[in-house]
């Protein structure tokens, strides 16, 4: 009688497979190679940001129809270098904010991948877990210094439009929030901006860490020889996911940061409640105007999402230390 074989079936890389824990990585290294390739995806993507933001904060008679008006708009009143109004500073704050972020991600989610391994989740459900709270984390972290930085980047970003104020650079805005508000005027929308960026942080990374794990289950993927797949396929993968966790998180968190930006770049004798705000957006807008900027937001965050995880990963590997043999 012939033995009966059980045929092989296909099998998906691991969660160890496809990714660098935090302990081989050299941490000074992936600091400064990082700054570096995060500053250049900044540079590439930081015009949809300052577009974005002039369509959240235009008045009823200002607003842009769509980005590509508002696109036209600024290149016709400020030419190329009203696309970078603000970068300097946000360039600045960018890279110890996202040192901070960085660091509290990856030991997060290697923490918790430890924790939710007895629990014999698939490896969809231990990515979403592990990575969401890990990017919630590193989200809460990272917003005492991202949060200052983006009241005085976004104040650059519209001003002298929609009757927005002028000022001379980064410093002057500081100056001038410190004189009328103190270090509070600095963090204006704070809490708003914990609203935004943590569930923001935490759908992003859940969505991207299990929807990779569901994309390799739909390619079938058959392990090679030594169980880890082709780097490009890996990184298809990896920009698959970005784009589908962008386009989650733009979705779901664009009405609090269209309220959270209104807020941040009022003037001082015009500050308005929370309430106050979405009760304009309405009476201008209805119910769309919590979506103000929703096409330019869904392209930042999968455009930057995407390009800052493919990066990311890169960086990873380049930092990997080498295995003593």
């Amino acid at each position: 009688m012939m033995e009966s074989r059980e045929v092989p079936r296909p099998k998906v890389p691991s969660l160890d497979q496809t990714d660098i824990n935090w302990d081989k990585l050299d941490k000074t290294k992936l600091y400064v190679v990082g700054a570096g390739i995060f500053s250049g995806v900044t540079v590439a993507l930081y015009p949809v940001s300052v577009i974005k933001t002039r369509m959240q904060v235009a008045s009823k008679d200002a607003a842009q129809k769509n980005a590509f008006a508002a696109f036209k708009n600024i290149l016709r009143a400020d030419g190329i270098p009203g696309l970078y109004r603000g970068f300097a500073t946000v360039i600045t704050g960018a890279i110890p904010a996202r040192i901070i972020f960085l660091t509290s991600l990856e030991t997060t989610k290697a923490a918790l991948l430890q924790l939710v391994r007895p629990l014999n989740l698939s490896e969809p459900a231990q990515a979403a877990i592990a990575n969401g709270l890990a990017g919630m984390s590193a989200s809460i972290c990272s917003q005492s210094v991202f949060v200052p930085i983006d009241v005085v980047s976004q104040k650059l970003m519209v001003q002298g439009y929609s009757g927005h104020a002028k000022y001379n650079g980064g410093l002057d805005v500081a100056r001038k929030i410190l004189q009328s508000e103190g270090v509070r005027g600095l963090y204006r929308g704070f809490g708003l901006s914990i609203m935004t960026y943590t569930p923001s942080s935490a759908v992003w990374w859940a969505s991207y860490g299990s929807s990779q794990r569901i994309i390799w289950r739909l390619l079938g993927h058959d392990q090679n020889s030594d169980g880890v797949p082709s780097q490009w396929k890996i990184v298809g993968v990896q920009a698959t996911g970005g784009v589908i966790a962008g386009a989650i998180a733009s979705c779901i968190t664009t009405p609090i940061d269209t309220i959270k930006t209104r807020l941040q770049v009022m003037d001082n004798e015009k500050k308005q409640t929370a309430r106050q705000v979405v009760r304009r957006l309405i009476a201008e807008d209805g119910w769309k105007g919590l979506y103000r900027g929703l096409g330019p937001r869904f392209l930042s965050m999968s455009a930057w999402g995407t390009s800052m995880i493919v990066a990311y990963e890169y960086l990873k590997r380049l930092c990997a230390k080498t295995e003593a043999t």
